[in-house]
């Protein structure tokens, strides 16, 4: 069955729409547009007015694209509203044999069991560990035998406010939304293989003011991390440390960045606030500038993956996406501030009908988000939707009423077996007892005649 799928990528910098065809497992996509971002800063809306106009923007430059009219869509959340815990879930398994609603009872039990602030809502429940019987890291319970089921979970969670001036804005744009993803892990569906899952490995998005960490293991997201800096800060340092516009300053890091060569060559700059003058600065002071600020992003990083407590569990090393890693000879630096892990510069999945500005390391979120909606996340995880999400599970459009009252009935009763098994002991105990009286009636009116 053909769907449409629309993921927008709501960033400090940019706003990114995609629109792709999704017909069984192929992905194809078939518009995109995009808009400089508004009322966004380091992640968090400021005004929920302009960054609607902003989406707005990227929506209709996508829409006259792909020729085609959609109304919801899947978008994306910054790191800066979220927090994570961990949680645990053990049900048993009444029939011994373990199905897609024993997984969704276990992985409900550990969402139930988890310690969530009042004021946070959960946007992804992610399975890292499974466990049937005595036996621990099953990759997947799915038709195995056993009593007992337990799971350990990842839970991403948004602050309710920030997610309700997301919805507005977006509403406000002419879509509703079917789905929230957070950056990173969107991004991490975007630039992983299965080999770096498989290893664990640590994913930085860094954007124009923001960074997403994410350590992936497995095929769950084990720990992630914000970090409200980016390459706009480059922007801003060259800015002030060479007296000149921040457009000006832009474009001498677009032009002249660089974290490995270093030139004594001298450049005319205008000076702020007047514009009959100019300034002679060497590219040496520029170099120095742009190593000094991206040097300390990368130690503080590296200091949230040592803090992480997973920093043995990554063997396939960092995986850096995002704008940021344009920058000349930035895996070089990162090598070396990282304690020479492995480094990959990663630009978003091939994709068919992908066009050539999309492999921009700029799209890794939004590709990632169309990737999600086409099917291509976590084996199972319970969505923004509080739906149970699994591979190979048919997905209907739209998906917004895939949680029905028929799912929420079914979740009811696998959540109360004690009580359902009660009712039918009493039921039996009822027509035994029926049974019974009429047998003694008839052996009475035998004896009578």
């Amino acid at each position: 069955m053909s769907r449409t799928i629309l993921g927008i990528d709501i960033g400090s910098s940019k706003i990114c729409a995609i629109i792709a065809e999704s017909n069984n497992d192929s992905l194809k996509i078939v518009g995109s547009g995009l808009s400089k971002s508004k009322g966004i800063k380091k992640g968090i809306i400021t005004n929920i007015e302009l960054a609607s106009n902003s989406i707005k923007e990227a929506l209709s430059e996508a829409k006259k694209v792909a020729g085609t009219n959609i109304d919801r869509v899947i978008v994306s959340i910054s790191g800066a509203y979220t927090k994570s815990v961990e949680s645990y879930g053990v049900v048993n398994i009444p029939g011994n044999e373990i199905g897609i609603k024993e997984i969704n009872r276990a992985m409900m039990m550990a969402d139930h069991n988890a310690n969530i602030p009042q004021e946070f809502e959960r946007i992804h429940v992610l399975p890292y560990n499974f466990k049937v019987d005595n036996q621990e890291y099953i990759d997947d319970p799915l038709g195995m035998n056993g009593n007992r089921l337990e799971v350990h979970v990842h839970i991403i969670t948004a602050q309710k406010s920030a997610l309700n001036n997301l919805k507005k804005a977006v509403e406000l744009a002419g879509i509703q939304i079917d789905n929230i993803v957070l950056n990173g892990y969107a991004s991490s569906i975007a630039v992983l293989n299965e080999d770096e899952k498989e290893l664990g490995v640590g994913v930085i998005d860094i954007g124009g003011a923001t960074c997403d960490l994410s350590i992936n293991s497995g095929n769950s997201i084990r720990y992630n991390d914000f970090l409200a800096v980016g390459s706009n800060n480059i922007t801003n340092d060259l800015s002030m440390a060479l007296h000149t516009p921040l457009s000006n300053a832009e474009n001498v890091k677009i032009k002249h960045g660089s974290l490995k060569k270093i030139s004594s060559e001298l450049i005319e700059l205008p000076v702020i606030g007047d514009d009959n003058n100019t300034n002679e600065v060497s590219l040496e002071i520029v170099s120095n500038v742009i190593y000094a600020r991206v040097e300390e992003t990368l130690m503080i990083l590296a200091k949230s993956i040592d803090e992480s407590g997973f920093k043995d569990q990554i063997g396939a090393g960092i995986v850096l996406t995002g704008g940021f890693t344009k920058i000349d000879g930035l895996r070089e630096l990162s090598v070396a501030i990282f304690d020479n892990m492995p480094i990959r510069i990663a630009k978003p999945k091939k994709i068919d009908g992908i066009v050539e500005t999309l492999k921009d390391p700029i799209y890794s979120t939004g590709i990632g988000l169309v990737l999600y909606g086409g099917g291509h996340f976590t084996p199972y995880e319970i969505d923004s939707n509080k739906k149970l999400r699994y591979k190979n599970e048919i997905i209907e459009s739209p998906t917004h009423l895939r949680n029905t009252m028929e799912d929420i009935n079914d979740i009811k009763i696998e959540k109360q077996p004690e009580k359902d098994k009660i009712i039918k002991i009493k039921k039996i105990k009822k027509e035994n007892d029926l049974k019974e009286r009429l047998s003694r009636f008839w052996n009475m009116i035998t004896q009578l005649f």
